[in-house]
C-alpha cells in the first residue's frame, strides 16, 4: 500500500510552462554571445492546457539594471507551440533575458466572439463578456490611451447597436494597437534571467592579414659578405597602407619576441640551423627576454608603438600571438624550472605532436604551480595592453587547462572588456566548442579542409546555427601551417574561390601574406607546409612587381572586403542560408538584414565551366514564390532579371562566381 506524504512537493513547471528557452550555454553556466547590434533570436516553447489563448514576450535587462520594452513573441507556424522574438542589444557589457508567458483572455474571446456572434450564438452573453475584459484592460493602459479601451467596453456592452457593429469595434486599429502594446495577463509565468554577454562588434566581424615583419624589408647581399638582415617594425610599417588598401582591419603578427638559441631550426624545418638562420618566432625566449620583450632584429618597444599607431591611423587594429611555450634557452626555464616536465632522464621534454617534433620548444606544465604560471601570463597579457594591443591569436589554446583559460579572460574581460581572444585550436569539436563557451571570443575553424558543396554546407549550417550562441568562427584562407591541396592543385582559381567563400560565409576572415600572389608550393608532394617556409626563414616580397604583372588577387581581396562594409548582411553569421541547385560542384547562399540582400553563387571546381539551375528560396530572400526581381553582379557589374528558378554558367579560369545585390524593379531588363 502507497502512503501519501503529508506535504505536497512544489511544482517543478510554472502554471503556464515555458520549455527549451534558447539561448542558453550550458543550462545557463555560461552566457549566450551578441556583439552590438547584432539581432538575434530568443525562443521557447510555451504551452497551457485545454485551448485557452496565450502570449508571450521576450525581455532584455541592460547592464546597467533597466529592462527594455519587451518584444511579442510570434508562433513560428510550424504547429510545435515555438515563439520566437528578435531582440537587438545595443550596448556592450553583461546582459540578461528572460520569457514571460500569460493567459490571454482578450484573445480567447476575440477567438469565440468572432465564431459565436455572427452564427446568432450566446450573442450578448459574448459581447458582455468582452466589455467586461476591455474595461479591465484599460486599467492598465496609460490615462491619455485608456479611452479607446474604455470606449469600446462601453459600446460592446450598448444594446441599442446592431451586434456585428460592436464586434467590429473591437478589431479597430487603435484597439489592436493598445492591445498589443498593453495586453491583458492572467497566470504571468517568467522563466529565471538567462546570462547573456554582448561584445564590441569586432568580436564577430573582421579581415585579418597576417604577416611576419621581419620579412617585409629584410634583405639579402648578394656578394655573400654578410648575412640577411632581417626587416624591423619600422620597415614594415611600409606594408600597412597596402594591407589597408585591401580593406583589412586586424593586423596579426606571429610571435614578436627573442628566438631561442639552442635547438634553432634550420630551412623547412630541418633541425640544423646556420649562423644566419632567424629561427621559428613560436620558439620564444632566449638571453635577450621572453614574453614581454621583443626581438632586438625588429626594434625596441617605442618602433612597436609606433607601429601599432600607424595601423590605427589607418584604420586597422594589430592583433598579437599569444603563445605560451618557450625556447630551451627562455629566462623562465632557469628561473621557474617547476613549470615544465622533466623526463625520466633528466631532460626537459619538448613539444611533440607525433609525428611532428619540436625540438626548439618546451611546453609548460600547468599543474606543477598553477598560480605562478597563472600569475605571470596575465602580467604579460596586461603588459601588451597596456601598449596598445587589444586583440590576442592564442596559439594552441586546446593544449593548456580550460579552467586557465576560463580564469584568465573572466579577469582581463572584467577589467577590460574591449580586449579580444581567438583561440587557435584546430583539434576535436568538443574541445573547439568547449573554449568557445568559457569565454574565447572567436575560433579558428575546418573551413581548410572543408571543399565539397556537402561539407560547406553541413558545417556553415552547424557554425551559424546552435553553435552560433557562443562559437564565433574565424575563416583562415590559410595560414603558415596549412597549404590545403585544394590550392596546391587548383591554381588561381581556387584561390579566388576560397576567398570569396570565406569573406562571404564568415562575418570574420583571414589571409595570410602570399595568398594574393597565388603561393601554392609545398615542401614536399602531399603535405601541407610550404616550401621555403617562411616560419624558419626571411621571405620578402616583391609586392610591385606582383602588381604591375597582374600576378596578384589583391584586387578581388579589395573588393570582397569592400563589399563586406558596404552589405550589412555580411556582417552577420546568424542569416546564413542556402538553395538547392542541381549541379553538386555548385554552391549557392545568401545573407539578408532587412532590405539588404547578397546572393552568392559559386563553381566550386577551379579546373573547369560549370552550368547548372539555381532554384531559389525566395521567401528567405524576402520576396514572394512567383516574384520577379532584378540581381546585379558585383563582381562583373553585369544585371538578370531572376525569378525561382535560374539558369547559371560559371567558367573558374573568367570569373568563379556570381555575387548577386537584390532589388525589386520589373522595368530593368536582362543583360
Amino acid at each position: 500500500m502507497r502512503v501519501e506524504s503529508e506535504s505536497s512537493p512544489e511544482p517543478r513547471i510554472g502554471r503556464i510552462p515555458i520549455l527549451d528557452v534558447d539561448p542558453v550555454v550550458g543550462c545557463g553556466r555560461w552566457p549566450a554571445k551578441a556583439v552590438v547590434g547584432e539581432t538575434f533570436e530568443i525562443g521557447a516553447t510555451v504551452i497551457r492546457e485545454g485551448h485557452e489563448m496565450l502570449g508571450a514576450e521576450a525581455v532584455l535587462r541592460g547592464p546597467d539594471g533597466r529592462t527594455s520594452p519587451p518584444v511579442r513573441m510570434v508562433d513560428t507556424g510550424q504547429g510545435l507551440d515555438r515563439l520566437v522574438a528578435e531582440v537587438t542589444p545595443e550596448v556592450p557589457g553583461t546582459w540578461a533575458f528572460r520569457v514571460e508567458a500569460w493567459g490571454d483572455p482578450i484573445a480567447h474571446w476575440r477567438h469565440d466572439a468572432e465564431i459565436k456572434v455572427p452564427r446568432g450564438q450566446d450573442v450578448e452573453l459574448m459581447l458582455a463578456e468582452g466589455a467586461l475584459l476591455f474595461a479591465r484592460a484599460a486599467k492598465g493602459v496609460p490615462a491619455r490611451e485608456r479611452e479607446a479601451l474604455g470606449g469600446l467596453a462601453e459600446r460592446l456592452a450598448n444594446r441599442a447597436l446592431p451586434p456585428m457593429e460592436r464586434l467590429e469595434a473591437s478589431r479597430a486599429p487603435a484597439v489592436l494597437d493598445l492591445e498589443a502594446r498593453f495586453p491583458l495577463r492572467e497566470l504571468v509565468t517568467t522563466t529565471e534571467w538567462l546570462p547573456l554577454v554582448v561584445h564590441r562588434e569586432r568580436a564577430l566581424v573582421g579581415s585579418w592579414y597576417e604577416f611576419f615583419p621581419r620579412s617585409e624589408g629584410a634583405s639579402f647581399d648578394p656578394m655573400g659578405r654578410r648575412g640577411p638582415m632581417s626587416g624591423t617594425f619600422r620597415t614594415a610599417m611600409n606594408r600597412l597602407p597596402a594591407i589597408a588598401a585591401m580593406g583589412f582591419d586586424v593586423v596579426y603578427l606571429p610571435p614578436i619576441h627573442p628566438i631561442g638559441r639552442m635547438f634553432r631550426k634550420g630551412p623547412n624545418n630541418t633541425l640544423e640551423a646556420g649562423p644566419y638562420d632567424p629561427g621559428s618566432p613560436w620558439a620564444i625566449g632566449s638571453e635577450e627576454g621572453g614574453h614581454d620583450a621583443i626581438h632586438p632584429e625588429l626594434g625596441t618597444l617605442d618602433d612597436f608603438k609606433a607601429f601599432v599607431n600607424h595601423a590605427q591611423d589607418l584604420g586597422m587594429e594589430v592583433a598579437l600571438d599569444l603563445a605560451l611555450q618557450c625556447a630551451p634557452d627562455h629566462p623562465w626555464v632557469t628561473e621557474h624550472p617547476e613549470w615544465f616536465t622533466t623526463r625520466a632522464d633528466g631532460t626537459i621534454a619538448y613539444a611533440e605532436n607525433p609525428p611532428k617534433k619540436y625540438q626548439d620548444i618546451y611546453p609548460l606544465n600547468f599543474d606543477n604551480d598553477p598560480e605562478g604560471i597563472y600569475r605571470e601570463v596575465l602580467r604579460v597579457v596586461r603588459h601588451w595592453m597596456d601598449h596598445g594591443v587589444r586583440v590576442f591569436r592564442v596559439d594552441n589554446p586546446h593544449t593548456k587547462p580550460v579552467p586557465f583559460w576560463e580564469r584568465l579572460l573572466a579577469e582581463v574581460a572584467a577589467s577590460d572588456p574591449d580586449v579580444i581572444f581567438l583561440a587557435e585550436a584546430f583539434t576535436r569539436p568538443a574541445m573547439m566548442h568547449t573554449l568557445g563557451k568559457i569565454g574565447f571570443h572567436q575560433s579558428y575553424t575546418y573551413f581548410t579542409w572543408k571543399n565539397s558543396r556537402e561539407e560547406l554546407e553541413e558545417y556553415f549550417r552547424e557554425l551559424s546555427g546552435d553553435a552560433a550562441r557562443y562559437m564565433r568562427p574565424n575563416v583562415f584562407v590559410n595560414t603558415p601551417d596549412i597549404l590545403n591541396e585544394y590550392l596546391v592543385h587548383g591554381g588561381r582559381p581556387a584561390f579566388e574561390i576560397r576567398a570569396v567563400l570565406a569573406a562571404l560565409l564568415s562575418p570574420t576572415w583571414g589571409v595570410y601574406s602570399g595568398y594574393e600572389l597565388i603561393e601554392n608550393t609545398p615542401v614536399r608532394p602531399g603535405s601541407e607546409e610550404y616550401r621555403d617556409s617562411e616560419k624558419y626563414q626571411f621571405k620578402p616580397r616583391d609586392w610591385e612587381r606582383a602588381e604591375r604583372e597582374g600576378l596578384s588577387i589583391a584586387p578581388l581581396i579589395a573588393r570582397l572586403n569592400r563589399l563586406r562594409r558596404e552589405h550589412p548582411a555580411l556582417r552577420r553569421l546568424r542569416n546564413l542560408r542556402f538553395h538547392p541547385v542541381d549541379q553538386p560542384e555548385f554552391l549557392c547562399f545568401s545573407k539578408a538584414a532587412g532590405p539588404d540582400v547578397v546572393l552568392a553563387v559559386v563553381n566550386l571546381n577551379p579546373h573547369q565551366e560549370r552550368e547548372a539551375t539555381v532554384q531559389l528560396d525566395l521567401p528567405a530572400l524576402g520576396l514572394a514564390p512567383d516574384d520577379e526581381f532584378v540581381v546585379t553582379d558585383e563582381l562583373s557589374g553585369d544585371s538578370y532579371t531572376w525569378r525561382q528558378a535560374n539558369y547559371v554558367r560559371l567558367d573558374p579560369h573568367i570569373q568563379p562566381a556570381h555575387i548577386f545585390t537584390l532589388r525589386r524593379n520589373e522595368s530593368e531588363q536582362t543583360t
